[in-house]
């Protein structure tokens, strides 16, 4: 593979951004065809100059680095450039992903640069690992504060104290909140491991509901219950979900 090898820098950091493009000077395969300080634009430059090489900070404000990924279908192969903690760096050394932590030598840059150049050949491999990774960055001991959704053009950033509830479909999730409704790719599983337990119950096989927007709870069948919501939502409540509520509303 001899083509330029075309590049995009994402970091907030102006300075780191002067960095790597002083270190970049030596490697005359390498074009730097644009760089951007957030991760929305970060996103748009990725979708219209369709880089093979992305230097991204995981630290930005607004959108992280490990948010920007979720949301790009095809990503480019990545160096993360980082000043994040030990468990991150461990979950980049697992999946044999490169990282820049700062401040990085010339030195380290180069050697990262190397390994990069080979991994160019074989994307779906240079794929494969940043799946993994995001998956092994989801399962930290954290529970998740915000949602990012991608529909067409447009970003949107959802804490997770505007949700209502969450309903199951497929292999996407619908997040109800009072701004509106948003598809996202992530299924019941991933949320029942990421929301905190104390805020919202899983109800039913489809549905997680926020405790602060219960009502109460009704009988309209014999045996079958059902939540009712401040704005008059009804959602139906499994066997199983009755009990942790009747548990919760002692």
């Amino acid at each position: 593979m001899n083509d330029k090898v075309k590049a995009v820098i994402i970091d907030d950091e102006q300075l780191a951004r002067e960095i790597i493009k002083i270190y970049l000077k030596k490697f005359d395969r390498i074009e730097l065809v644009g760089e951007s300080s957030n991760g929305f634009d970060g996103i748009k430059q990725i979708s219209e100059l369709k880089p093979d090489l992305i230097f991204l900070d995981i630290q930005m404000p607004k959108l992280t680095g490990f948010e920007m990924l979720e949301l790009i279908d095809e990503p480019p192969v990545i160096i993360f450039t980082t000043a994040f903690d030990q468990y991150a760096i461990r979950a980049f050394e697992v999946n044999a992903t490169d990282y820049l932590l700062k401040p990085f030598s010339e030195e380290r840059f180069s050697e990262a640069i190397s390994k990069t150049i080979k991994q160019l050949t074989n994307r779906n491999e240079s794929k494969r690992k940043i799946n993994s990774l995001i998956k092994e960055v989801e399962h930290r001991a954290e529970f998740l504060e915000r949602i990012v959704v991608k529909n067409g053009q447009k970003i949107s950033v959802i804490a997770i104290d505007e949700i209502k509830y969450i309903e199951a479909q497929d292999d996407y999730t619908m997040l109800y909140t009072e701004k509106g409704n948003f598809l996202k790719q992530k299924t019941m599983k991933f949320f029942e491991a990421n929301l905190d337990p104390s805020e919202f119950i899983r109800i039913h096989r489809s549905y997680f509901v926020k405790l602060a927007v219960v009502k109460q709870i009704e009988l309209f069948e014999k045996e079958s219950y059902r939540v009712i919501l401040n704005d008059g939502m009804k959602l139906p409540i499994s066997k199983s979900g009755y009990q942790k509520l009747k548990e919760l509303f002692k």
